[in-house]
């Protein structure tokens, strides 16, 4: 009987670790909406945490300037990331950023492409205009972030982070015009991995 009871003490305890170990291993869904005052769509809101514990490599990914406008409107990435700009339109575009260190990657026909590596932010969001000196009627932007869980909205403004590991966290809320840049008060969220949470802002216009 002893010999019974420590096997099944044994099982429990296995059981016990394995579960703790699942529960670390654990992630949540953030998501929920963003409101933009004055405006038709809440889409092209930034949704974001802060600071969270890395370091996050960094990845590649593309913009594309087709329909005399960039693709897509708002780009974030980690801090690192190569973005690669691609014309795919039967006119020469051209991409400009008069922010932080300013860059002119010049002058490129359709099908061809450059490439530009986005340096540490020192304060997230470094937001960088994205303009076009032959189209100034086109703009956009790329978002430079500490981590890799962000999300922007849809027209509905809706937005959903996956992925994210246990911990308390800041989440905070941009958007843009071309005139004005907006900033939604930073709130504080707690994640379990057990449930999801939901975090909407407002961002007044």
């Amino acid at each position: 009987m002893k010999r019974h009871a420590g096997f099944v003490t044994a099982i429990v305890a296995a059981a016990l670790v394995a579960h703790a170990g699942a529960i670390r291993g654990a992630t949540s869904t953030i998501s929920g909406t963003v409101k933009v005052t004055g405006v038709a769509s809440n889409a092209n809101a930034l949704v974001y945490i802060v600071d969270a514990p890395g370091p996050f490599p960094p990845g590649a990914a593309e913009m594309n300037q087709k329909g005399l406008q960039f693709i897509p409107h708002l780009l974030p990435v980690v801090s690192g990331t190569k973005v690669t700009f691609l014309n795919n339109d039967g006119t020469t575009h051209n991409v400009f950023s008069p922010d932080y260190e300013k860059y002119n990657l010049g002058t490129w026909s359709q099908g061809q492409t450059k490439d530009y590596t986005f340096p540490a932010c020192a304060k997230p969001p470094c937001v960088y205009s994205q303009l076009c000196k032959i189209h100034p009627e086109m703009d956009a932007y790329i978002a430079v972030l500490q981590n890799p869980y962000f999300a922007v909205t849809d027209k509905q403004g809706h937005y959903e982070i996956g992925n994210v590991p246990p911990g308390t966290y800041m989440m905070a809320a941009w958007y843009a015009t071309r005139s004005r840049r907006y900033q939604a008060p930073s709130t504080a969220v707690t994640v379990d991995g057990s449930e999801p949470a939901t975090i909407d802002f407002v961002i007044t216009r």
